[in-house]
C-alpha cells in the first residue's frame, strides 16, 4: 500500500465529489486510524502545552536574560500572534500539498525552534524563535484536523475529536504544573527542551503512520492576495486586543488598529467573490451550523480563557499558593475535561451536538457563576466543584463545535476549516481577555479609591493610586518596603477585597458570554458533509 493517494486530474470548474481519492480500507500501521490518533495528539500536545506553560519561565527568563517587561511580553504576543495569523493560510496548504506533509513540516519545526529558544542567549533570539514555534504550529494544528477528519469513519469521528480534545484541554491546563516543576528542579531553558524529543517522537510516528488522504477537488493554485489581505486583518484585530490594556480603550491607536481590521475583512471579503480558488469560499458560511460552530467556539474561548486568567492571578497572589500548588488546584477542571471529552464524544455521536452543546454551555455558565462567588477566604472544596463543573461544561463543546465547524465543511476545505475552528478559539480568547481586563480595570479604578479610605489608610496621591491599582488588578497587594505590620495587612486586605470584585464581575460577565453561546448552540447539527471521509478506513 503507497503511502499518498493519488490527486484526480479532475479540473477546478468540474465538480467531483468531495471524497478521499483512495478510499482503500486501511489494515496495517500506515492510515490505521487509532494510531492516527495516537500520532496527532502527541503533535498536537506540544502546540497546547506551550500556550500556558511559558507563562510559568517568563519571570526566570527575564531575570537570566535580563529583559524588560516588554520583551517578556513578546514572548508570549509573539507566539499568539503568528499562531492567530497563520491558522486558517496553514489549513490551506494542508488541504493544498496534504495535511500529513504539513503536519511533519509543523511538527518538526516546531521541534527545532523550541530547542533553538532553549540555547538562545539574548531575548530578541527568544521572540524571534517563540515566533517560528507560532508559524509552524499553525501548519500543525488545521492538519491534525484534517488528518482525523480524512481518516475516521463518520460514525468514530465525535469519539475521536473528544479524544483529541481531550489532549488540548488536559495540555492547557497541565502547562503550569510542568512549567512550574521544570523550572523549580531544572531550569528555563527545560521547558522548550522537552518538546525535543516530544517532536522526534511524533516525526516517527508521523513517518510510519500517517497516510495522505487528498480530496480530488483539492484546490491548485493559491489566493495570494486573500492570504495578505486575511493576515492583515487578523493582526491588526489581534494586536489591538493584545495593547489595548497598555494603550487604552478610548485610545485613538487602539481605534485605528480596529478599524484598519475591519477594513481589511470587508475588502477580503469583497475579494473572495472575485478569485477563481479563494482561500476561503464564502459560501461555506451560507451553512447555519458551522457559522454557529465559528460563533460558539469564540463564545466559549472569551468564557473559557478570560475567566481563568483571573483564577490563576487569584490562586498565587491571593490565596498565596505556588505555581505549582495553583496549577494542582485546577487539576479538576483538567480531569473533568479529560474524562468528559470522550463521553461527550459518545453523547453527541448518539444524540447529536445541539443538545450536548447547549448542555456543556449551560453548565460553563453556572460555572462561572459560582467562580463569582469566590472570597479570599474559599476554600479548596468549593473551588474544586466549580472547576470541575467548568470543566465538565467545556468538554462537549471543544468536541462537538469542532467537529460542527470540520463535519460541515467539504472535505477539500477540511483544512481551512480546521483553522477556522482554531483561529476562533484563538480570537476568542484574546477577546476575553482584553475584555474582561478591562472590566476588571474599570472594576478596580472605581472600588480602589472608596477602599482605601474606608479602611482609613493614608490617602493616596493620583499617580500613586494608578501604581496601586495596577497591582490590584492581578491581586497583589501595594506594600511598600518597611510598611508596618497592621498597615500593610490593612493595604493587603483592600487590595484582595477590591481585585475579588472586580474578579467577580469579570466571571458574572463571562456566565453572560456563555448564557448566550447556549442559543447559538441551538442553531448547530450534525456535520453534513461528515460521510465524505468515511470511506477512508474502517476501523
Amino acid at each position: 500500500m503507497t503511502s499518498q493517494t493519488t490527486i484526480s486530474a479532475t479540473g477546478p470548474g468540474d465538480k467531483a465529489p468531495a471524497t478521499p481519492s483512495d478510499p482503500t480500507p486501511s489494515t496495517g500501521l500506515r492510515g490505521h486510524p487509532w494510531f492516527t490518533l495516537i500520532t496527532v495528539a502527541v503533535g498536537v500536545m506540544m502546540v497546547a502545552l506551550d500556550g500556558t506553560i511559558v507563562a510559568i519561565a517568563n519571570p526566570a527568563i527575564q531575570k537570566d536574560l535580563g529583559a524588560s517587561f516588554a520583551d517578556v511580553q513578546w514572548i508570549t504576543n509573539g507566539y499568539f500572534l503568528a499562531l492567530a495569523v497563520s491558522l486558517i493560510t496553514a489549513g490551506k496548504l494542508g488541504d493544498r500539498f496534504g495535511h500529513r506533509q504539513t503536519f511533519l513540516i509543523g511538527v518538526s519545526g516546531f521541534a527545532l525552534a523550541s530547542g533553538a529558544i532553549g540555547l538562545s542567549h539574548s531575548i530578541a533570539f527568544v521572540v524571534t524563535f517563540r515566533v517560528l514555534q507560532g508559524l509552524f504550529g499553525a501548519l500543525l494544528m488545521p492538519a491534525a484536523l484534517g488528518l482525523l477528519r480524512a481518516t475516521f469513519p463518520a460514525e468514530k469521528l465525535n469519539m475521536a475529536i473528544g479524544l483529541w480534545g481531550m489532549v488540548i484541554g488536559a495540555s492547557t491546563a497541565g502547562g503550569p504544573i510542568l512549567g512550574g516543576v521544570l523550572v523549580e528542579h531544572v531550569n528555563w531553558q527545560s521547558v522548550f527542551f522537552i518538546n525535543v524529543p516530544v517532536g522526534a517522537i511524533a516525526l516517527i510516528l508521523g513517518l510510519l503512520i500517517l497516510r495522505d488522504h487528498r480530496a480530488e477537488n483539492a484546490p491548485r493554485s493559491f489566493d495570494i492576495l486573500g492570504i495578505v489581505l486575511l493576515s492583515g486583518a487578523m493582526f491588526c484585530l489581534v494586536w489591538a486586543l493584545i495593547k489595548a490594556p497598555t494603550w487604552g480603550w478610548g485610545s485613538g491607536t487602539t481605534w485605528t488598529f480596529l478599524a484598519v481590521s475591519v477594513l481589511g475583512f470587508a475588502l477580503f471579503a469583497f475579494w473572495e467573490q472575485k478569485v477563481a480558488e479563494p482561500l476561503i469560499p464564502l459560501g461555506l458560511f451560507r451553512s447555519v451550523p458551522l457559522s454557529a460552530g465559528v460563533v460558539l467556539m469564540v463564545l466559549m474561548a472569551i468564557a473559557f480563557m478570560g475567566g481563568l486568567f483571573f483564577v490563576t492571578f487569584y490562586l498565587q497572589n491571593v490565596h498565596g499558593m505556588s505555581p505549582i500548588d495553583a496549577g494542582l488546584h485546577l487539576l479538576p477542571l483538567t480531569g473533568m475535561m479529560i474524562v468528559g471529552s470522550p463521553l461527550a464524544g459518545a453523547a453527541i455521536t448518539k444524540l447529536g451536538p445541539r443538545i450536548p452543546l447547549a448542555g456543556g454551555m449551560a453548565a460553563t455558565a453556572i460555572a462561572m457563576y459560582g467562580m463569582s462567588t469566590l472570597t479570599s477566604n474559599t476554600g479548596s472544596g468549593v473551588m474544586s466543584i466549580w472547576f470541575a463543573l467548568l470543566g465538565f461544561g467545556l468538554a462537549p463543546v471543544m468536541v462537538g463545535a469542532t467537529e460542527v465547524i470540520v463535519g460541515n465543511a467539504p472535505m477539500e476545505l477540511s483544512g481551512v476549516a480546521g483553522g477556522l475552528q482554531q483561529a476562533a478559539m484563538q480570537i476568542g480568547g484574546s477577546l476575553g481577555t482584553a475584555v474582561l481586563g478591562a472590566v476588571m480595570a474599570s472594576r478596580v479604578d472605581s472600588d480602589l479609591a472608596g477602599n482605601w479610605t474606608d479602611a482609613g489608610l493614608p490617602k493616596l496621591t493620583q499617580p500613586q493610586l494608578d501604581a496601586a491599582a495596577e497591582a490590584v488588578q492581578v491581586g497583589v497587594a501595594p506594600v511598600a518596603p518597611n510598611t508596618p505590620e497592621t498597615i500593610a495587612a490593612k493595604i493587603t486586605t483592600v487590595a484582595h477585597d477590591t481585585f475579588i470584585s472586580g474578579m467577580s464581575l469579570a466571571c458574572l460577565v463571562a456566565a453572560g458570554v456563555a448564557v448566550v453561546a447556549v442559543f447559538v448552540a441551538l442553531l448547530t447539527k450534525r456535520g453534513e458533509n461528515a460521510e465524505a471521509g468515511a470511506g477512508a478506513a474502517h476501523i
